[in-house]
């Protein structure tokens, strides 16, 4: 069983950074594609940013393109968030997840295992 434990939300300025950080309990971490999705209050989750197992691809959702970063570190089993610009439509509670794919995926289907949760509010 896999257990991702997030850190590093809370309330941002607009135009304010945040980075979120999404830490994996097991060592296979490193094979497999780790992902962010983030739901609003009202709205469906959705698809933030993804990652390939060895953090030579990424993908992202057209709402954070060019303002938010998705990393990893296998060695730290760790996958980061960097959001930078952030706005106010950019609160929600965010996920991580890991994949059962070593690619990127969008789908949530495609992601088995999932993180607490964390709430970003941006708010001035």
């Amino acid at each position: 069983q896999v257990q991702l434990v997030q850190s590093g939300g809370g309330l941002v300025q607009p135009g304010g950074p945040l980075r979120l950080s999404c830490a994996a309990s097991a060592r296979s971490f490193s094979s497999y594609g780790m992902g962010w999705f983030r739901q609003a209050p009202g709205k469906r989750r959705e698809f933030v940013a993804a990652i390939r197992w060895d953090g030579s691809s990424t993908y992202y959702a057209d709402s954070v393109q060019g303002r938010f970063t998705i990393s990893r570190d296998n060695a730290k089993n760790t996958v980061y968030l960097q959001m930078n610009s952030l706005k106010t439509e950019d609160t929600a509670v965010y996920y991580c997840a890991q994949s059962k794919f070593s690619t990127v995926a969008t789908m949530e289907q495609s992601y088995n295992y999932w993180g607490q949760g964390t709430q970003v509010t941006i708010s001035s």
